[in-house]
């Protein structure tokens, strides 16, 4: 039997064989994944990965299983768009519902469905920069009639201010009679012609991670994911937040203005007018693929402060940190940090439809999105019902779910917080909050080993640690995406006490081996 070219994603695949991380799992349960070894027994593995946060109440979590049965048993119909969907009204209402109970708000929200997160990331970018767009639209109509305003009341009699003039048109054309308003105003058109073909920018913390699309990529901060394609979308501007003015300087910097006629007692004067030209602050409230950091709220403070001062909407991304894995529904609740976009995904498919949606503050919202947006497959009935009966188990027993979250997390915080406390030459920090948790190592960039070295100057040692544990312990950790010396533990809330010993077991060999600087057993080994 011939064997069959791979050709599903063909580098990658041999990447992971390389690293002993390329296996067929064929079950899962809970926090289990199983596959099957050379001669065919079935190895349970330990997934402390839960699908980067998609898997918060378990894998196949059967009271979600026995649901989708049912619904497609009963012939839901998928494919009716463009018909009433009651169970997605259900659904924003649910939410809302989380909304004002953690932040103590009573403003609704609108919902616009989506697939995946980096679709309702996207989603959030469009309506805020239709948003942008026509606020622009509206201040030159406003503009426009300030000039026409400015013509008539120069025509009976007005004075021109030189001031703002002469710098606009220069001293020699200086305007002194009722026929330069035509001057002026054609030097107030065409400056106005200039400033309003500035592009959108957007504002993000450094470390941001939003998703990989054509628009979310240029609000992910690693290098290497934006830069190719850093001519196809909005350019975005990092902000250090750990930096108390860094914010308030990036937004000087980026601020623009139009130029405005204004009539005020018999006389014209040229003013100008802020131009809405930063599109939105777009933020994790724990920074997952940065290493799991948690914002501090004084930073977010500052964040909210600032953005009020230019009407700057903020877009708050919980599609890894919400839906209970914090503690609370939303993560950014606990920061006191109340957005005007939502984007959710991963678990609010209850680790089995795909499954997103984008919250937008309905004073902001603009029904005029409706029809310019659209995707087949969103707010489709399988994926919003198994939604909302994912809210359903997560609100069940007032909330069990986020104190089963905390308290887990903890358990799991205070293991991997001995580990730093006795190897700390070895583990540089723990951190997270709730189910959603990093592991970070010291650089080993100049490891006596070169099998370490190599994997660590390459930026893959956390893969090099994943495929040990997965080999050696049947444990499942990856790293986190742009800092891989941090392994994420973003389990299910039913993590058990004999998973975290487990857990524990495993990370203690590694760091025997990773101490030894025994590269080679970190890449060869196996049980």
């Amino acid at each position: 039997m011939v064997e069959k070219l791979e050709l599903a994603e063909p580098h990658l695949a041999g990447w992971l064989s390389s690293l002993g991380l390329g296996v067929e799992y064929i079950r899962s349960q809970g926090n289990t994944l199983f596959y099957r070894d050379d001669q065919g027994t079935e190895i349970p593995v330990l997934d402390l990965v839960g699908g980067y946060g998609s898997a918060i109440l378990g894998h196949n979590n059967p009271d979600i299983v026995a649901y989708a049965k049912s619904l497609l048993d009963e012939g839901t119909p998928i494919h009716a768009q463009f018909s009433r969907h009651p169970y997605a009204n259900d659904l924003a209402w649910k939410i809302n519902g989380i909304i004002q109970r953690e932040f103590g708000t009573d403003e609704h929200y609108s919902a616009v469905f989506a697939n995946s997160g980096a679709e309702a990331v996207e989603v959030a970018v469009k309506h805020a920069e239709l948003d942008r767009v026509m606020k622009v639209a509206e201040l030159t109509e406003r503009i426009e009639a300030h000039l026409d305003e400015a013509r008539a009341a120069v025509r009976s009699g007005a004075r021109i201010a030189t001031d703002g003039a002469v710098d606009l048109l220069g001293p020699d054309l200086a305007p002194g009679d009722a026929g330069d308003i035509d001057r002026l105003l054609a030097a107030v058109r065409a400056a106005n012609s200039e400033r309003l073909s500035a592009r959108p920018v957007f504002l993000a913390p450094e470390g941001s991670f939003h998703g990989k699309l054509v628009g979310s990529v240029q609000l992910t901060h690693n290098v290497g994911y934006r830069s190719p394609f850093s001519a196809l979308a909005a350019q975005c501007r990092f902000v250090p937040l750990d930096q108390p003015d860094a914010l308030e300087k990036t937004v000087a910097q980026e601020r623009r203005t139009v130029l405005d006629l204004t009539v005020e007692d018999g006389v014209v004067r040229l003013t100008e007018r802020e131009l809405p030209v930063i599109c939105a602050f777009i933020l994790e409230p724990i920074q997952g693929e940065a290493g799991i950091r948690v914002l501090d709220r004084a930073a977010v403070r500052r964040v909210q402060e600032v953005c009020a001062t230019i009407d700057c909407p903020i877009i708050v991304d919980e599609v890894q940190s919400g839906m209970g894995r914090s503690g609370a529904f939303f993560a950014s609740s606990r920061l006191g940090l109340q957005g005007d976009y939502y984007t959710l995904a991963k678990s609010l498919g209850g680790g089995v439809a795909k499954a997103a949606l984008t919250l937008i503050r309905g004073s902001r919202y603009r029904t005029d999105f409706e029809l310019v947006h659209s995707s087949t497959y969103a707010k489709d009935s399988f994926s919003t019902l198994i939604a909302g009966r994912t809210v359903d188990l997560l609100e069940a027993d007032d909330g069990r779910a986020y104190r089963l979250a905390a308290e887990r997390g903890d358990r799991l915080l205070a293991m991997l917080g001995r580990l730093r406390e006795e190897f700390g030459d070895i583990v540089k920090d723990v951190r997270g909050k709730g189910l959603m948790i990093g592991l970070e190592f010291h650089d080993q960039s100049e490891s006596a080993s070169e099998i370490i070295r190599d994997q660590a100057q390459a930026g893959l040692l956390g893969y090099l640690f994943a495929g040990y544990l997965l080999r050696v312990h049947a444990i499942r950790i990856f790293p986190t995406a742009s800092a891989t010396n941090t392994l994420r533990l973003e389990p299910s809330v039913y993590l058990t006490d004999d998973e975290i010993a487990r857990a524990d077991k495993g990370l203690r060999d590694l760091i025997a081996v990773l101490r030894k600087q025994d590269g080679e057993t970190l890449l060869h080994a196996h049980a």
